[in-house]
This record gives C-alpha cells, sequence and structure tokens, in this order.
C-alpha cells in the first residue's frame, strides 16, 4: 500500500485528519493479517475481503465497518473498484434486522418483540452474506405465526433500511413541468447517460461494471430504472443487481441470485432453498420505492411487488399507484 498516495488523494478529497489516521491504521491492520498468507492489499483477491471481515466480527462488529468504509475509498483511490463489488456484498442493508427489531416493539410492544427474537441472534456486519438467509426464514415466519400476515407486511412496507439521498426538490420540478409519462422517459434517458459515463470511464453503477451488453439490455427497456405508466400505475423493474452475470448463466438459481440485491434473502435463492422463505419480504423493495414516491407526490402512495426473485420470476417488477389528482395532469 502506497501510504503517501492515498493520504494525499485523501487529503484532497477534504477528509477529515483523525479519518485519514483511522482509515490508514485500518488498512494497516488489513496489511498485517494479509502478511501470513504473504499478500499485501495491492495483490490480494477482493473475494477474499469476507474473510477478514468476519475476522473483525469475531471481535468487534463496528471494527468491520469502519474497514469496509476505508476500503471503499482505498479502492477508488487504487481503482481497484473489485474491492467496492464486494464490500457492498457485505455491508447492504446490514441494518435490516435491527430495524426490523426496533420497529416490532414500536408498533407492538416491548414484550411481543422479545417474544418473536428470543435465542436468535441477528447476524452482525462482517459475516459472510450467504449466512444470513437463514435468519431471516426463522425471524419472518416467527413473525406471520405471531402476529399475521397483514402485520408483517406492514412491519416491512416502510423498508427497513432506507434509501441514499434523491434530488426530491428536482424531480419535484420535472414531473410538474413534463407530466408523469415525459418525466419517466426523461428519468431512464438519464439514466443511460449515466451508465455510459460509467462504461466509459470504467467506473461503477452502484456494486457492478457497466460495458454495451449490459447498456443495450437496459435501454430497450424503459421499466428498468425509471419505469413505464399503464393507466393509473407505474410499473418499475429492478436493474438486476449483477446484470453482466444475470445475462450469461442460464441457471435459473444463479440468475436469480445475479437478479436480487438483499443480502438477507440471495444466499437461498443461489442455493436454491427458497422455498420456505416468505416472499412477503419483498415489500421492503417495495418501501424503497415508496419512499421517492411519496415525496415526490407529496402524499402516500402504495407500492407492490408483482414479480420477485422470491416468487421465482425473472425479473423484481413492482406497480405505484398514481395518486388521483396526480394522474388527472398526466400527459
Amino acid at each position: 500500500m502506497n501510504e503517501k498516495n492515498f493520504q494525499l488523494f485523501l487529503e484532497e478529497k477534504e477528509t477529515n485528519k483523525d479519518t485519514v489516521d483511522k482509515f490508514l491504521s485500518m488498512l494497516r491492520a488489513y496489511e498485517t493479517y494479509l502478511v501470513e498468507e504473504n499478500l499485501n492489499i495491492d495483490i490480494v483477491d477482493p473475494k477474499k475481503l469476507v474473510e477478514y471481515t468476519e475476522y473483525l466480527t469475531d471481535q468487534n462488529k463496528d471494527r468491520a465497518l469502519d474497514f469496509l468504509i476505508a476500503i471503499l475509498n482505498y479502492a477508488n483511490y487504487s481503482k481497484r473498484y473489485e474491492f467496492i463489488t464486494e464490500a457492498i456484498d457485505i455491508f447492504e442493508s446490514y441494518n435490516a434486522m435491527d430495524n426490523l427489531y426496533t420497529r416490532i416493539a414500536e408498533v407492538h410492544g416491548i414484550k411481543i418483540r422479545d417474544e418473536i427474537f428470543k435465542d436468535l441472534a441477528i447476524p452482525a456486519l462482517g459475516v459472510h452474506p450467504e449466512k444470513k438467509p437463514n435468519f431471516t426464514k426463522t425471524i419472518l415466519k416467527r413473525i406471520e405465526d405471531k402476529l399475521g400476515q397483514k402485520a408483517l407486511i406492514e412491519l416491512l412496507s416502510p423498508c427497513l433500511h432506507g434509501r441514499p439521498p434523491d434530488d426530491i426538490e428536482g424531480d419535484k420540478k420535472l414531473l410538474s413541468e413534463l407530466g408523469v409519462d415525459r418525466f419517466l422517459l426523461k428519468k431512464h434517458q438519464d439514466l443511460i447517460k449515466r451508465l455510459e459515463k460509467h462504461r466509459d470511464e470504467g467506473t461503477l453503477e452502484f456494486a457492478q461494471k457497466i460495458d454495451d451488453e449490459v447498456i443495450n439490455f437496459l435501454k430497450d427497456n424503459q421499466m428498468f430504472g425509471s419505469g413505464i405508466r399503464k393507466d393509473d400505475q407505474i410499473y418499475i423493474s429492478k436493474i438486476p443487481y449483477q446484470t453482466k452475470k444475470f445475462l450469461n448463466t442460464m441457471d435459473g438459481n444463479l440468475k436469480k441470485f445475479y437478479l436480487c440485491y438483499c443480502p438477507w434473502v440471495r444466499g437461498a435463492l443461489k442455493e436454491g432453498t427458497d422455498d420456505d422463505l416468505s416472499n412477503n419480504f419483498c415489500h421492503c423493495s417495495s418501501g424503497w420505492y415508496k419512499l421517492y414516491w411519496d415525496q415526490v407526490f407529496e402524499q402516500s402512495v402504495k407500492v407492490e411487488p408483482i414479480r420477485t426473485a422470491l416468487n421465482n420470476d425473472m425479473e423484481c417488477t413492482f406497480t405505484v399507484h398514481i395518486p388521483d389528482n396526480i394522474i388527472k395532469n398526466t400527459s
């Protein structure tokens, strides 16, 4: 690791000194760990990252989060973007079950929450993602048995992990100017431009590399990313988590694995053990869209999953019900 150049990279980003020192300390510790295998951070296979985060988790889960933030910054500096993909696999939606734990207590009381979680430990940030689905299967069944399907959906629907900030004010203005149909078209065009920029610069869209095959696949279907209106509903399909791998495998289980974003279920899809995993869990993804559209439409909207990997579909598609006052102005 070239500490001096990495430090200069961080300083150019105006990273404060304490954070720079923390990142360097974390990465030095990682290099010390790698020495036993005659490796260093610049040559290690990024897929081995989870071995170290599991090691850190055994000591202190907060250290795993700090390390992953450090490695993301190092990946951007070194352009070893595979580290970003592996890191996202590990920490994506890491707080979802902690939020579910809190939400059950808020809605149904601490006693009910403690009964549901009795003798269960939420997998810590840093463990291998494919170890998580067994916990998901158990906790969803307990909630549904204790509270019923309707209550389970209500707990999941607000989304368990939130979403990054959106340009809500800009999108509300654009929607007002263009109407729903042209707004959705513009958002899809913007998505393709962003993907083309990633392709040209060799950077990632979230956790995946972009090439012409990926762009052409997404370009041909406006439902990806932004959605398309049919009557009073918007139909939106999630971009596959790993589109290139999704397109180039014929294995049905792997196809669903590359389609799905959620580490709390992906491993079960890969292993073909998802039959006993409640497909109601996809209401959490509905909530991810609801967080956005509630703000853009300035009112609560209904969002539902209609096709998902947990339903054995090869797409994850959701419907957003457009409010009456919005549909009247649709063009």
